[in-house]
């Protein structure tokens, strides 16, 4: 829970933004927390949060940290399915690691697998979205070779698996998949770059009054390829994260979903997409259960010190995160890496099914 001075200093910072001078300390409560990276803080009266960071997820320092989020806001933004962005404010030594002030979205969590076309649609939306001329994508990460350069991140999370503990059949298949990634990456040919959330797992979703689904968290955005993010909203690893909205998706409930998102996009980039998306659902289940190795070790180190923290605000410690929820997430990623879990979800990939069918793999 975020702490009552930096809810103090948060109020004296908003009052200061043009709009928001009316605000009364009493306007502000903080939310629940839900997630590893941030605090939210309702604004009453204004249908606004204040979204503060707890670290960056990207390694970054603060103000590049903020910088960047909010650059995930407006790029994301003309799609229509992320909350609009109205302020920012940078890091300074009461609020140190600053905040955004975004639209509060009243909705609901998503309902799998009956929720999962508006998922769909809203990513649809991102992805279909022109995407600049190199020189003007920049704070975001642009990635013109989407699998090399997630195969890194992959390589670099990978460190941690000795320290992880994994059961021996666990590690093992997680070697026959970087053994297998490393020899897709040398194919010739490399799928095209569009905006995508690099982050986009059910629990990051509303679905309003509508029916619209609205991606509420935006901190990884990047130009690189969709297939990491139709992996992200339907992997099991994805599914049931989130306790929400947690469920089991069959085969034909995701080969479902990318189906509408193939009829949903503009007919050159789904043809040209086709052929990458079941590989890089591989690509994105490894980064996910390296990212669970990662966690595991780096969640039992102490949280960094203010100097550290200067250079990279990355940090996993436990040490920043309700007892109940670390709890749950290193239920979580215990599963993930249990051996019978890490089978059955290879098995998609592995085995004919409604998916293989539909996604054939790069010539």
């Amino acid at each position: 829970m975020i702490s009552t001075p930096l809810l103090q200093a948060l109020h004296r910072r908003l009052i200061r933004l043009s709009g928001f001078g009316d605000v009364r300390p009493e306007d502000l409560t903080p939310l629940p927390t839900t997630g590893l990276a941030h605090d939210h803080v309702r604004v009453a009266g204004h249908g606004v949060l204040l979204r503060v960071p707890r670290q960056s997820q990207l390694g970054l320092s603060a103000a590049s940290n903020l910088t960047y989020q909010a650059a995930c806001f407006e790029r994301a933004g003309p799609g229509g399915h992320v909350p609009g962005l109205h302020a920012v404010m940078l890091p300074e030594a009461t609020v140190p690691m600053g905040a955004l002030v975004v639209d509060e979205i009243v909705g609901r969590p998503p309902v799998l697998p009956a929720d999962l076309p508006a998922i769909v649609r809203a990513l649809a939306s991102i992805h279909g979205l022109p995407v600049p001329p190199p020189a003007a994508r920049r704070p975001l990460r642009d990635q013109v070779d989407p699998v090399g350069a997630t195969l890194r991140e992959v390589t670099a999370q990978a460190r941690h698996l000795d320290a992880a503990g994994l059961h021996p059949e666990a590690r093992a298949a997680v070697e026959e998949e970087l053994a297998w990634a490393g020899t897709f990456a040398r194919r010739s040919g490399r799928p095209p770059v569009t905006l995508i959330s690099f982050d986009a797992h059910p629990g990051n979703f509303l679905i309003a009054g509508s029916g619209t689904a609205v991606l509420v968290d935006l901190e990884k955005a990047r130009y690189g390829a969709a297939g990491f993010d139709l992996a992200h909203a339907t992997l099991y690893t994805s599914t049931t994260w989130d306790v929400s909205c947690h469920a089991v998706l069959g085969t034909a409930d995701i080969a479902a979903a990318y189906g509408l998102w193939l009829d949903q996009v503009e007919a050159t980039l789904a043809e040209s997409c086709r052929p990458w998306l079941l590989p890089l659902r591989r690509v994105m289940w490894l980064w996910s259960v390296t990212w669970c190795a990662k966690w595991r070790v780096e969640s039992r180190a102490a949280a960094k010190d203010a100097k550290d923290r200067a250079e990279s605000a990355e940090d996993w410690s436990a040490d920043l995160s309700d007892a109940a929820l670390v709890d749950h997430v290193a239920g979580r990623v215990a599963d993930y890496l249990d051996p019978v879990t890490i089978a059955a979800v290879r098995s998609e990939w592995l085995t004919a099914n409604p998916l293989t069918d539909l996604l054939p793999l790069p010539g």
